[in-house]
């Protein structure tokens, strides 16, 4: 639990380790910089407002200079210093990128691709995750930094790695070639059930012995497709088992100092399956960067609540996050006044109980020297380091939200990451399906009709939602469908879409006519898939969208379906208007039991679906919170503990909004009248406390 570091961080001013607070802080490179800064890096620490800084993340090569040559002094002084200034280290174990000595000696832990090709040094993370060679000179460091430094005052968390995954998830070495067939013989066992799961009779590819197996390496068409979704969940469970290697050490060393690793629940970072990894760490931490465009905060509030749906609703860690610009987008726009802590209290808003940026003092060399800091280039007198000094005294005042957990929301949107990787495998009907962006039209559509959502895994208790969303659930295994079934009929209400349903854990089809394990549920049959082209689109009629409605009919794009109606009870509630299917359903309603299940067979666009949303919300007896003239522009988040609720009011828009009847005690942002009316400046966030009723 985060509260475990929470509570061994420096006490506050009132000096009562009871006090809640909320940590705050950033990456702490020390060693690029001479010895002279670091004591007025401890100031700055303190007149922002810093609690909590990361060390040694990129730091072997210093800690350790040869295979048997160590140098501790240089980081001794820096946690004694840092814990004189009253500032707690999460003290990363430094194995995150291998020095020049290991890789020039044993350039057999380099990562291959899949052509062959040579990961070669230069960068960072290149090293294997099944190298016995690399774990043992990793695990040695962590050793020997886990008993140097398991009694240091300011020794507040462990930070296993950096960003498991993010350059080398994927490694086709012979390495990992051997760990793949050991981890192929552990899930099937015997040879004949791994032909059967791999529909190996296709093409030729039959094995009789496990040394044929490899992985899905560069091939003359496409490799086998279950061989690719195996290939994918094999190289997440490998990182895992580093990261349990990591922090079994630190566990037996240091028993009493929570370990965590940072997440990256953010954009296309998906070869890492971290539903699965969170029970393996004492709390989830994340890192997120904005990527500049139309849904933009969007995205990022998207990604905060996956994070508090992989977190199971209890507070996490903000890792890292920039105060302006980043250095690795094709272009790098610095934030305006005001998104620096919109951003982060959008993070806090969604479950986070520490506000971290990449880095405390913006780099004068290397790969990321023009990636912002709290510190930039222009030091200090900055209107960075202003903001930031201003969100240190907000989360402060913030304090109390501390601990609290995320308040269920009515509607959840269903993130499955085995539906994302095999959904946009190859050879697929379209190449163009990209599963997450359909699942963040959803969350879109949501925040324009002032809905509150929470994005959740399949893990999640389903029961507690009126309104359950499941956008291209592409794999569902037989008891996945059962627990849908039983959720419509006992009240809920199940939405899904295209090319949901289709397969089942194996990648094999559910026979019979799409969508497969929720065809009898939906009420419906489709024989055949009716991808559209790029610049192809089709016009919808019905609820939400017909001729009588702004905007008119509505407009899908990527996919549609050819719908067969086959239960009597089912309703549509639009055809498609226009394109091969003309006449035909395009989405459908059937009522099951106590609750209902509805199918969207095109691609609505958040636009479109803020359009449909209305109906299906409807019949879940979901309403907004807001009043009518906040929807749209003002997005609402709930954390609550035992005495009551925190509510977050986030300014969605650039200009100043009001809304009325809010009730509770304003903690930090907006103007509350006594009447109730709450003004917010663009881009501001008001967190008010409300009693429990």
């Amino acid at each position: 639990m985060i509260s475990t570091l929470l509570s061994r961080l420096p006490h506050g001013s009132d000096g009562d380790p009871a006090t809640p607070r909320l940590a705050f802080g950033a990456d702490y490179n020390p060693e690029q910089w001479p010895r002279e800064v670091w004591e007025e890096d401890i100031r700055l620490m303190r007149r922002a407002g810093v609690n909590i800084v990361s060390v040694a993340i990129f730091s072997w090569a210093r800690i350790q200079p040869a295979r048997d040559r160590w140098d501790f002094g240089w980081l001794d002084e820096v946690m004694d210093l840092l814990h004189a200034g009253g500032i707690g280290v999460d003290l990363a174990t430094a194995t995150a990128s291998p020095p020049p000595w290991l890789t020039t000696a044993h350039p057999e832990i380099l990562p291959v691709t899949a052509a062959g090709e040579t990961v070669w040094p230069g960068a960072r993370q290149h090293w294997r995750p099944t190298s016995p060679v690399f774990r043992e000179h990793a695990l040695r460091l962590v050793t020997e930094m886990a008993r140097r430094y398991a009694d240091h005052p300011a020794l507040v968390a462990w930070h296993v790695s950096n960003e498991l995954g993010c350059h080398n998830v994927y490694d086709y070495s012979d390495d990992a070639a051997r760990a793949f067939r050991g981890w192929l013989r552990a899930r099937y066992e015997t040879l004949d059930a791994l032909n059967h799961a791999w529909g190996t009779a296709f093409w030729s590819q039959r094995y009789s012995d496990w040394e044929q197996i490899l992985p899905p390496r560069l091939a003359a068409s496409h490799p086998n497709p279950t061989q690719q979704l195996d290939f994918k969940r094999f190289s997440s469970d490998a990182l895992k088992e580093y990261l349990r290697a990591e922090r079994d050490v630190l566990r037996e060393i240091t028993p009493g100092v929570p370990v965590t690793t940072n997440f990256m629940v953010m954009g296309e970072t998906k070869g890492m399956n971290y539903p699965d990894w969170a029970d393996e760490i004492d709390f989830v931490s994340n890192d997120h960067y904005v990527h500049p465009g139309p849904q933009d905060r969007d995205e990022l509030s998207f990604s905060a609540n996956l994070t508090s749906g992989i977190a199971g609703g209890r507070p996490w860690f903000l890792m890292e996050h920039s105060t302006s610009a980043v250095n690795w987008q094709p272009v790098n726009v610095a934030k305006r006044p005001g998104d620096l802590a919109r951003d982060s209290l959008l993070h806090v808003a969604h479950g986070a109980d520490a506000v971290c940026f990449f880095q405390w003092r913006q780099s004068a060399a290397g790969a990321e020297k023009y990636h912002s800091a709290m510190v930039p280039h222009a030091g200090a007198d900055s209107e960075v380091f202003r903001a930031v000094t201003e969100l240190g005294a907000t989360l402060r005042a913030l304090a109390p939200v501390a601990g609290s957990e995320r308040e269920p929301a009515p509607v959840a949107i269903v993130y499955d990451w085995e539906s994302w990787w095999a959904s946009e495998q190859d050879s697929h009907p379209s190449s163009r399906l990209n599963y997450r962006q359909e699942a963040l039209d959803w969350y879109s559509a949501l925040l324009a009709l002032g809905i509150r959502a929470d994005v959740v895994t399949t893990r999640a208790d389903l029961g507690a939602y009126r309104l359950v969303i499941a956008p291209v659930l592409h794999v569902v295994p037989g008891p996945l469908a059962k627990e849908l079934t039983r959720y419509v009929e006992t009240g809920g209400h199940l939405v899904t879409t295209y090319f949901s349903g289709v397969v089942d854990e194996n990648d094999h089809i559910w026979l019979g006519g799409y969508p497969g394990a929720l065809r009898e549920l939906l009420g419906i049959r489709i024989e055949e898939f009716g991808p559209l082209l790029a610049d192809d689109t089709v016009e919808l009629d019905g609820v939400g969208f017909g001729f009588g409605d702004a905007g008119g009919p509505a407009t899908g794009t990527l996919w549609t379906d050819r719908i067969t109606v086959t239960e009597p009870d089912v309703d549509t509630l639009a055809h498609y208007r226009t394109g091969a299917y003309a006449g035909r359903p395009a989405v459908t309603r059937r009522p099951v039991g106590q609750g209902s299940a509805a199918y969207v067979s095109t691609r609505l666009g958040a636009d479109g679906l803020a359009r449909l949303l209305p109906d299906l919300l409807a019949a879940a007896d979901v309403h907004s919170d807001l009043p009518a003239e906040a929807r749209g522009r003002v997005e609402t988040a709930a954390r609550r503990d035992a005495d009551g609720r925190y509510l977050f009011l986030v300014n969605r828009t650039d200009e100043q909004v009001s809304l009325s009847g809010v009730a509770g005690e304003p903690l930090a942002g907006g103007t509350l009248a006594a009447d109730g009316s709450l003004t917010l400046r663009p881009r501001e966030v008001a967190v008010v406390r409300q009693p429990a009723s």
